[in-house]
């Protein structure tokens, strides 16, 4: 008998805008197919926004936004808190729907779900604790207020990958600031947003606060929506090329940026380290939501001594692996998110083998319907292998050995991308030392996950701007004012 679940929930499913609190149509009327990876069905049709509804977005946001800056921060901070709630009540939805868009294990989706939820129960903290400073002038002549405000509507454009997580880690601390913001997510993966913003209506959030265009011409509707004045804040999370073209055209209004960009992770495993640990930590880092991470690890390192040993535990365990659609239980590799990147795995795995790699596991796609790529295992790759260089955002596990330290961090450090890196060693002095030479924002030392709602997340050179997450994340949502009054015992 067919699961009735996924139809019911698709209905449930906002299929419109959200402008100023309202469902509306597109502009023209038009829609965009979003389809399941797994099948390449069509799983519903939603609005397709032109510029004209990305300006009548940013007009709602612009209109709200006098009101909910001075919304008292604990009444910002318990609609936050309503939302994770309604949200912990329905994560088997939010997963399901996030498994059929996106195409990763349902297993993975709940612990989306649960990582995403963070942000709004950790932003839902820091609302009330926006705080600044008074003290006297050095001189003794005066006064000194330093003060907070937000920073104004802002623009957030969410990627495909994670996408619930990447929603909340934008909104939730623009709206725990004060902001008001228009939200686009990727074309693939537009009905998660579609949901939260549902959630959040449900929540008590007034309207304008939140809204949400979602568009096959992401192109013309962020064009018009960064050239407009009122717009204050612009929030990118993608690939680095075009990060470098939106802060080109947000460097005409002076925006506020932030930009998660591209990642090329070294994952450097030493001779010392604990192998059984490391594997565990290599399957975490590189084979979670199918590759599909900024974060995954891109290039394993590995010590030489040990390169033979660590690329066969590895290649037993991924041996081991599932592969079909996310839906069905116990499934670890479930479709990439199209065959382009079908196409873009295949090629750099081809690439690396003609140039002398050893095709160790995988490295064949898999015949449709769906956009399959098998977990793949390569080892002695050559430094001239593109894979090395480019982002691989698949399934593909690529190990190059290395002879000591220095050589490793000559290795680590030679991409213009800085986002985060892997380190095991049980040496606590070598580990402090990587801390301190690897050229990357983030670290997992002896760990092969390192994100938190609690921690800011970001990276260094090509790899982005600014941070979200933690205590700084709610800082990118805030100007900062100071004042100066005279001395009142003068």
């Amino acid at each position: 008998m067919t699961d009735p679940r996924p139809t019911q929930l698709l209905e449930a499913v906002p299929d419109r805008l959200h402008i100023a609190g309202r469902w509306r149509p597109a502009a023209g009327g038009a829609t965009l197919a979003v389809t399941d990876p797994a099948t390449g069905d069509v799983l519903k049709n939603v609005a397709d926004a032109t510029p004209d509804d990305g300006l009548a977005a940013l007009t709602a946001a612009a209109d709200a936004a006098a009101r909910w800056a001075r919304t008292a921060p604990r009444e910002r901070a318990e609609i936050l808190r309503r939302a994770f709630d309604l949200l912990m009540e329905r994560k088997e939805d939010v997963a399901l729907l996030m498994t059929l868009e996106m195409g990763k294990p349902l297993d993975q989706s709940r612990g989306e779900v649960a990582y995403g939820g963070e942000f709004l129960r950790w932003f839902s903290e820091e609302a009330p604790r926006v705080t600044g400073r008074y003290g006297i002038s050095p001189e003794g002549t005066g006064r000194m207020i330093v003060t907070r405000h937000p920073v104004g509507p802002c623009y957030l454009i969410t990627p495909w990958n994670f996408p619930l997580a990447m929603a909340t880690r934008k909104i939730a601390p623009a709206l725990a600031a004060g902001c008001t913001v228009v939200v686009k997510p990727a074309e693939a993966t537009p009905l998660t947003t579609l949901y939260l913003a549902r959630i959040l209506a449900e929540a008590g959030l007034p309207a304008g606060v939140v809204n949400v265009v979602t568009t096959s011409s992401p192109g013309p509707v962020s064009e018009a929506i960064i050239a407009d004045p009122r717009l204050r804040k612009l929030s990118f999370t993608g690939s680095t090329p075009v990060g470098r073209t939106l802060l080109k055209q947000a460097a005409g209004g002076i925006l506020r940026t932030s930009m998660e960009l591209g990642g090329n992770a070294p994952f450097v495993v030493f001779d010392d380290a604990d192998l059984d640990q490391a594997v565990e930590g290599a399957l975490a880092a590189k084979f979670r939501n199918i590759g599909q991470a900024c974060t995954a690890a891109n290039r394993f390192l590995v010590h030489r001594s040990v390169a033979e040993e660590f690329t066969e535990r590895v290649t037993k365990r991924v041996a081991e692996f599932r592969m079909g659609p996310g839906t069905q239980e116990g499934v670890t590799i479930g479709p990439l998110i199209d065959d382009a990147a079908v196409t873009k795995s295949a090629t750099l795995v081809r690439d690396a083998v003609d140039r002398g790699a050893h095709l160790r596991l995988g490295g064949e796609p898999v015949a449709g319907p769906g956009s399959y790529y098998p977990a793949t295992v390569l080892s002695d790759v050559p430094p001239s292998s593109e894979l090395l260089r480019e982002e691989i955002f698949g399934p593909v596990l690529a190990v190059v050995p290395f002879d000591d330290e220095d050589d490793a961090v000559r290795l680590a450090n030679a991409t213009e991308y800085g986002l985060v890196s892997y380190v095991w060693t049980q040496d606590l002095a070598r580990g402090q030392r990587m801390i301190e030479r690897l050229a990357t924002g983030m670290m997992g030392l002896n760990m092969g996950v390192v994100s938190n709602a609690a921690a800011p997340f970001g990276g260094w050179k090509a790899s982005g701007l600014g941070r979200e997450g933690g205590a700084e994340g709610i800082a990118e949502y805030l100007e900062t004012k100071y004042t100066l009054t005279p001395d009142p015992f003068a």
